[in-house]
């Protein structure tokens, strides 16, 4: 190897001409006779005529690589490098490139360069060959900087007469805005000067200079951003939520009943969790505590055979956060029918396909999400699908879900772009998810959006009566979320809360998976529409109580026994789950004085707290059924490890919105609690849960 590379030496050594100086001192005579031609023709192309021709330098190129070896393969390669190397070297003075005009030397002002030229306006410099001055004339793809204005600019020469290369001229300016005599020069470029004071424009403010590098002719290397070029684009963040002041303390004497719709909505736990993942706590307004306790799955009794849709079950424990008060817990556990005996499902996926889908953590993640859900459904079942964004459109004529293929099919053609028609999309919905519909079976609209309604029904109040008159005709509606920055989360609990269905948010495919597959059934379908809440407290055992959330569903006492007022809906297998906090008579944890003209609280030897009442409607039903069961004070308050953790989650969802009630006890407190109560957690809901109160711990003030 060591000798191929004496030969390359020896060959380089062979091929380098010895230095002429009477060549030099002829070529810089050509070169500036050739500058003299060019300044009394400036549209002219400069002669090519007068330089050294490049036929010379890479006849000894060849020559060169020529000597090195006689192996085929080494000659080949070298040969290549070579004519790229006399390319790069020749292709600045190819015949009809445009070459620099000659500048004066440093410190010339654009005055006197006019002077120069003989003509009144200052030389126009078409292309830079060196260092950090400007891009090529030749460049359309490059925006034009300001021409020199009428004031004296400093002109750099960059001529090196050393060298005898031909001198260039680079018009340094900082206005910038072109002259209106320079309104058609279309290839002046200028740059900052490199001096402070040069960096001023004509109204005093300063610019950053801009760089490009030496290029060859034709070659375009687009100017490096500067301060002012860079914009950052900053997406406003539009992002309303459903919610309502946190539930205050109420007097029992003075309101000794509370009243509420049941709700098993999960998207507030999903929506913290994404902001926590971002490294942000989520807002007050995002928070509301009953999701977030009803996110995770409880092990409680289920109904026995013929005794109803679902099985109410009451639990006292001592309060957490305050040794001087109680919650109770209030249970509800779904019944799970057996798969056989469901009746098939119409489903039809309303996707949202504007131009504010467009993302991976949006249209792309509602695609796969849906994907897995499909692998749920049975061969009976039916699946069809609507695309909105400016105008809605059947994707899908209702299919049967065996047809995977074919549903795939058309949710891979989706693409996100327009506005959001979300009125004309929810109207053919549930057109078609009617006519899918026979007798004795299912039919469920599964929206799929961020919620951004800007065209149609865009009121949250407007769409909750249209949805009101739409789910006469028993079609459900669920909404599932997508995506962050302009989440509309008032619109989408409207929908969902008064369309018979729940409301999620997929913020991960973990959550997908959650939601539209471990607890499909549930999620579809319906076993008691319209379940009320209502809880009669016992004042000589209450004194003052508080229902934790639920702020958006609550309901007024007469609401319970009107089955024209809607309620919440519960599905097959679903728990939900109630907590109130209340404080004994005498307890030094009340919150309120004693009414000096107040009736005397009636005495009680029962042991009864409270009195629940259930109303629930039977999917198809008109009229609802009523269940009754006391609220008992427990010989012994040891509460079980679902009792435990519900009730750190809720102190966790009271940390992040409101802690006025919770006095000193904080986050660490709440993850001890989560901790010890974690139990089995199959699916690790409950650890997620840990760890994303720990993140909140490091995020939330000391």
């Amino acid at each position: 190897m060591s000798d191929e590379f004496d030969r390359l030496k020896d060959a380089m050594k062979a091929a380098t001409p010895a230095p002429d100086a009477a060549r030099r001192e002829a070529n810089i005579a050509a070169a500036l006779k050739n500058f003299d031609a060019h300044q009394e023709n400036t549209a002219a192309p400069r002669p090519t005529s007068d330089r050294p021709e490049g036929a010379g330098l890479m006849t000894g190129v060849f020559k060169m690589f020529s000597k090195l070896s006689t192996n085929a393969a080494l000659i080949g390669s070298t040969s290549v490098a070579a004519l790229l190397f006399g390319i790069y070297i020749a292709n600045p003075f190819q015949p009809g490139a445009t070459l620099p005009e000659s500048p004066p030397r440093v410190g010339v002002t654009a005055s006197e360069l006019a002077a120069q030229n003989g003509n009144g306006e200052a030389a126009q410099p078409t292309t830079p060959a060196t260092d950090d001055r400007v891009a090529t004339a030749n460049a359309p793809a490059t925006a034009p900087l300001a021409p020199a204005t009428g004031r004296d600019q400093p002109v750099i020469d960059t001529t090196s007469e050393a060298n005898g290369r031909a001198r260039e001229t680079y018009a340094i300016t900082a206005d910038a805005s072109p002259r209106e005599e320079d309104a058609g020069a279309s290839n002046v470029y200028s740059t900052a000067p490199e001096p402070a004071e040069m960096a001023e424009t004509a109204a005093g403010q300063n610019f950053a200079p801009r760089v490009a590098a030496p290029l060859a002719s034709g070659m375009v290397m687009p100017l490096a951003p500067t301060t002012a070029d860079i914009v950052i684009h900053q997406m406003e963040n539009t992002e309303e939520f459903a919610n309502d002041d946190p539930n205050p303390v109420h007097v029992t004497t003075e309101n000794p009943v509370s009243t509420f719709a049941a709700d098993v909505d999960t998207a507030s736990w999903a929506i913290a969790r994404s902001s926590l993942m971002n490294g942000y706590l989520p807002g007050p307004d995002t928070v509301r505590i009953e999701e977030m306790v009803n996110y995770f799955p409880y092990d409680y009794a289920a109904p026995a055979a013929g005794e109803g849709p679902f099985r109410p079950s009451i639990t006292v424990m001592q309060t957490p956060w305050n040794p001087n008060t109680q919650l109770v817990r209030i249970a509800l556990q779904g019944e799970m029918p057996a798969i056989e005996g469901r009746p098939p499902l119409n489903l039809v996926f309303l996707i949202d396909t504007s131009g504010s889908m467009q993302g991976a953590d949006r249209l792309g993640l509602l695609k796969q999400s849906l994907r897995l859900m499909l692998g749920e459904l049975r061969p009976e079942d039916q699946v069809a699908i609507v695309a909105y964004a400016g105008s809605a459109g059947q994707v899908l004529e209702p299919t049967p879900a065996a047809e995977r293929a074919t549903i795939l099919a058309a949710l891979d053609r989706l693409e996100a772009g327009g506005s959001t028609a979300g009125q004309a999309g929810l109207q053919q919905a549930y057109t078609i998810a009617s006519q899918m519909m026979a007798e004795g079976e299912v039919a469920r609209v599964l929206l799929a959006t961020d919620g951004d309604f800007n065209v149609g029904i865009s009121d949250p109040e407007a769409l909750k009566d249209y949805i009101a008159t739409q789910r006469e005709t028993g079609v459900y509606l669920s909404v599932l979320g997508f995506g962050r920055g302009n989440l509309d989360d008032a619109t989408m609990q409207a929908l969902a809360q008064n369309g018979n269905g729940q409301a999620a948010y997929i913020d991960t495919l973990i959550e997908a998976q959650k939601v539209l597959v471990d607890q499909l059934t549930g999620a579809l379908f319906p076993i008691a529409n319209d379940v009320k809440i209502q809880v009669e407290w016992n004042p000589a055992m209450v004194a003052e109580y508080r229902l934790i959330g639920y702020e958006t569903r609550a309901l007024a006492r007469e609401d319970f026994n009107n089955d024209r007022v809607d309620a919440g809906e519960l599905g097959a297998g679903h728990a939900m789950t109630a907590l109130y906090e209340i404080t004994a008579p005498g307890s030094p944890a009340l919150l309120n004085d004693a009414l000096r003209y107040a009736t005397a609280a009636p005495e009680s030897e029962s042991g009864e707290l409270g009195f629940l009442r259930l109303r629930y409607k039977a999917p198809g039903e008109d009229s609802s059924q009523l269940l009754e069961t006391p609220i008992l004070q427990p010989e012994t308050s040891a509460p079980d490890a679902d009792a435990q953790f519900a009730a750190a989650i809720a102190g966790f969802g009271q940390i992040l919105r409101d802690p006025k009630y919770l006095g000193d006890w904080g986050i660490e407190d709440a993850i001890a609690l989560a901790v010890g109560a974690r139990g089995q957690d199959a699916f690790g809901y409950r650890a997620e849960a840990i760890s994303l109160m720990r993140l909140a711990g490091a995020l939330l003030p000391r």
